[in-house]
């Protein structure tokens, strides 16, 4: 293992230091641990997300103007504790509300859960809107359902912009919930990654072979092949990505009538010829940026085959998993609404623009 740290205990908290300390317009809290935004949200709903760290720039990287008001950062790969949304909820909820945005894996799926009852129990409406994009698999080991991928940066970035127009709580909600099941993701890895307190990969991916359905904590795919030419593998993505069925599953939410979580069914897009869409092409941290402007290339093309038109796009490094050398695709469909809240500015660490 060769890693610029210190004592791999302590990776995620002299980490967060440095970050506080290269951005001044973002506080870290510790004990419990949280990131915010030094502008609070108390004339707004607040938006607030999290996970593990590890896949740096998200979450902390995307706090700020126009987007969340806190991030979590769990220890690396690991969820967030229920107590670090609380005090981030309770330093950044105004009178209109919370919303959490999380990605569907078990542990982060039942914390957020937990937060929202307790921050509801100290008088502050919440939702929790599950991201659930990864079109790879239905179900694994690692997780309940489809993972959260890429379309956790769009969902990030439209309803932080939506909350600064003044959207109210229900209203934020339905409009994650659209970003969600308007978004589709794929990844692949070249190699594994190794976390600081294991010392060693996180699974075995011999030369000469490549990974198809990566997750961001390490976890091996669904496939596994020799590798490929980098239009080979944007093929193979994209068009699991253009083709996949409408999905319907389950997916937790508070219902405010029962006072209790219920499952409601989720049906999401199939992409049709006509459709613009918001692209991303995501480096997994150890892939250069040049690669994935080939890979983009690709993309636009097969995009193009099948009359889907990309309209915005991001290029680098967005959700990482360390040093895992591979790449994600995330496709989300636009509307008028969601391509307004898109455009508008945004002025956070790791996204910047129009401010």
């Amino acid at each position: 293992m060769k890693k610029l740290i210190n004592n791999a205990e302590d990776v995620t908290v002299e980490q967060l230091h440095g970050f506080g300390l290269a951005h001044e317009d973002i506080e870290v809290h510790s004990d419990p641990t949280f990131v915010s935004a030094v502008d609070g949200a108390q004339d707004r709903v607040a938006v607030i997300s999290g996970g593990g760290s590890g896949h740096e720039p998200l979450h902390g990287g995307f706090v700020g103007l126009g987007m969340l008001d806190a991030a979590c950062p769990g220890q690396v790969f690991t969820s967030p504790t229920p107590d670090q949304m609380v005090a981030a909820g309770k330093r950044v909820a105004g009178d209109r509300g919370l919303l959490q945005i999380v990605k569907n894996y078990t542990g982060d799926v039942l914390n957020f859960q937990m937060a929202a009852d307790m921050l509801r129990e100290d008088g502050i409406e919440v939702r929790n809107i599950v991201i659930d994009d990864d079109v790879a698999l239905k179900d694994s080991l690692y997780t309940a359902g489809r993972r959260g991928l890429g379309t956790t940066l769009i969902a990030e970035k439209v309803c932080g912009a939506a909350a600064r127009e003044g959207y109210d709580l229900d209203r934020l909600a339905a409009l994650c919930r659209k970003v969600n099941i308007f978004g589709k993701s794929m990844g692949m890895a070249l190699t594994s990654c190794t976390t600081p307190q294991n010392g060693k990969p996180s699974f075995d991916l011999p030369e000469g072979e490549m990974e198809i359905g990566i997750g961001i904590h390490g976890e091996p795919g669904v496939a596994r092949t020799k590798i490929k030419s980098a239009d080979a593998v944007t093929e193979i993505l994209a068009n699991h990505i253009l083709e996949d069925e409408a999905y319907t599953r389950a997916l937790p939410e508070w219902d405010r009538a029962q006072q209790d979580w219920v499952d409601v069914e989720v049906k999401d897009i199939t992409f049709q010829s006509g459709d613009q869409v918001i692209a991303i092409v995501n480096g997994m941290g150890g892939t250069p940026l040049s690669e994935l402007y080939t890979v983009y290339a690709k993309l636009a093309e097969v995009a193009g085959r099948h009359g889907v038109k990309i309209i915005r796009n991001l290029v680098g490094n967005y959700i990482t998993s360390l040093e895992m050398a591979g790449m994600s695709i995330t496709l989300v469909k636009t509307d008028e609404e969601i391509l307004r809240l898109y455009d508008a500015p945004v002025n956070t660490p790791a996204l910047r623009w129009g401010c």
